[in-house]
């Protein structure tokens, strides 16, 4: 759970761990920007395809990927059946189930896998951006492009404390098993129905614990950002020529995507 929630690996030495962060999320918004504005499966799937080599290469556990894009998977299932069922009219095939009649359609079908491939190619750059940027260094360059400070101290303290409610978790999760608190389902449920309002309430505690600690630490209602390192010149003109290329990528994946 640790390891599928941290950024550990961006801790690591390469080639993309040491472009500079703002570059990095420039580019990654660029990238899910075309992939959102894309009306055609060709750029979804070249980005995905782009983003899962670059892991790979970048030696990231293959495991760790596959677990990571779990989630995802679920919403785009969800997605395709629900487009398959309830959009277009050409039939593509047709079952009775419980004396209700459902038609998949071929517009359906496509629609589907449309939101299926934009939902997969956005989430895998934002998963190669999150390998190899730490955590601090995006927020930083999130206060470079003008988010909101108060956003970025929120953001900061989630991600700060989202692994000590995953570790209160797992030991109130732990004691309810090793007394037998998930044998059976009837009792599975009250025991997920504990271990929810038990982290509830660990949660409203942390949160007064945190904020007077914050302000016997001198907290007034913001915290100090210090100052980003310049841009140098191949910085700046990544910054300018990724966003370009990315639109110029979008184009030409419509025009080829036309039909003749």
């Amino acid at each position: 759970m640790f390891d599928l929630f941290s950024d550990i690996m961006a801790c690591r030495t390469n080639a993309l761990t040491r472009v500079d962060s703002r570059v990095k999320l420039v580019s990654a918004l660029a990238v899910l920007v075309a992939v959102l504005c894309s009306t055609h499966l060709a750029l979804p799937l070249a980005v995905l395809a782009a983003c899962l080599a670059a892991m790979l290469a970048l030696r990231l556990p293959v495991r760790l990927t596959l677990l990571r894009l779990a989630a995802p998977a679920v919403v785009v299932l969800v997605l395709t059946v629900v487009q398959v069922f309830m959009y277009g009219v050409t039939p593509l095939w047709t079952f009775t189930l419980g004396g209700c009649t459902f038609t998949a359609t071929v517009e359906g079908a496509w629609k589907g896998a449309l939101l299926g491939a934009r939902v997969f190619g956005a989430v895998s750059a934002m998963l190669l951006l999150s390998s190899v940027t730490p955590a601090h260094q995006l927020f930083h360059a999130l206060r470079w492009l003008g988010m909101p400070k108060t956003w970025v101290e929120v953001a900061l303290l989630m991600y700060r404390y989202v692994f000590v409610l995953l570790d209160e978790t797992a030991d109130v999760a732990t004691a309810q098993r090793v007394r037998l608190g998930y044998a059976g389902v009837s009792r599975s449920l009250s025991s997920l129905g504990v271990l929810s309002g038990t982290v509830i309430v660990r949660s409203l505690d942390q949160s007064m614990r945190t904020h007077e600690a914050m302000v016997l630490r001198c907290y007034r209602g913001s915290m100090p950002f210090g100052p980003l390192p310049v841009l140098g010149r191949k910085e700046r003109w990544l910054l300018l020529l990724v966003p370009l290329a990315m639109a110029g990528l979008c184009c030409l994946a419509e025009c080829l995507g036309r039909p003749q």
